[in-house]
C-alpha cells in the first residue's frame, strides 16, 4: 500500500464493526490472524495505535455477553479490541473514575481515559456499515476522528478493506472543524 507523503500522519485507528455476538463468534485462532491483519496494515503506514469496538451493544444490554478484550503488538503498532459498553456508558463511566480520583475532570483526562491504552484520539474512525448510521458505541471518539465508512459485515473485514479506508483519508484535507 502506498500512502501520498502529503498525506497526514496517522497515530490512532479505530475500527468499529459487528456487534458482541459476532465478536464472541470468533474462535481465539481467529481474533490472532484478524488482530496480525488489522496490525500490519496500520503498523505500515505507521500508525501506533489500532483500537477495535463493536459498532453497538446487544439489543437490551448495556454490557457486551460473551466478547473478551484482546490485545496484540504488531511492528510497532498496538492492538486492542475492546468489546466495551456503549459510548455514553463509556463516558459516564470514564467521569466517575476522575471524580472518585479526585482527578480533573476536563477534556485531556475524559479522553486520555476514553482512548486507554492508546494515548491519543484516533485520527482515523473507520465504520463497518452504511453511512447513514453511527455507531453508539462511540460518542467521544467521532468527534475527534475523520470517517470513512466500508459497508460490509463484521465477519468480511480484511486487510485490504483497511488499506482502503487508510488510503481514502490520505486523500482528504483535513480541517479539524474549520472551513475554508
Amino acid at each position: 500500500m502506498t500512502v501520498s507523503a502529503a498525506a497526514p500522519q496517522l497515530h490512532h485507528v479505530t475500527v468499529v464493526g459487528g456487534m458482541p455476538e459476532e465478536w464472541a463468534a470468533l474462535s481465539d485462532e481467529q481474533w490472532v490472524v484478524r488482530l496480525t491483519e488489522l496490525g500490519k496494515v496500520v503498523d505500515h503506514v505507521g500508525a501506533t495505535w489500532l483500537t477495535l469496538r463493536p459498532f453497538g451493544p446487544s439489543p437490551g444490554c448495556e454490557a457486551p455477553v460473551g466478547a473478551v478484550s484482546r490485545t496484540a503488538v504488531v511492528g510497532s503498532c498496538r492492538v486492542a479490541a475492546d468489546p466495551g459498553p456503549d459510548g455514553r456508558v463509556r463516558i459516564v463511566g470514564a467521569i466517575e473514575t476522575l471524580r472518585a480520583a479526585g482527578a480533573p475532570i476536563d477534556e485531556a483526562s475524559i479522553s486520555a481515559r476514553l482512548n486507554h491504552p492508546a494515548q491519543v484520539d484516533p485520527d482515523l474512525v473507520v465504520v463497518l456499515g452504511p453511512s447513514h448510521l453511527l455507531p453508539p458505541s462511540l460518542v467521544w471518539e467521532l468527534a475527534y476522528g475523520e470517517l470513512v465508512f466500508i459497508d460490509i459485515p463484521w465477519m468480511h473485514l480484511g486487510g485490504s478493506h483497511l488499506e482502503e479506508a487508510v488510503a481514502c483519508y490520505a486523500r482528504r484535507h483535513r480541517r479539524f472543524g474549520g472551513v475554508d
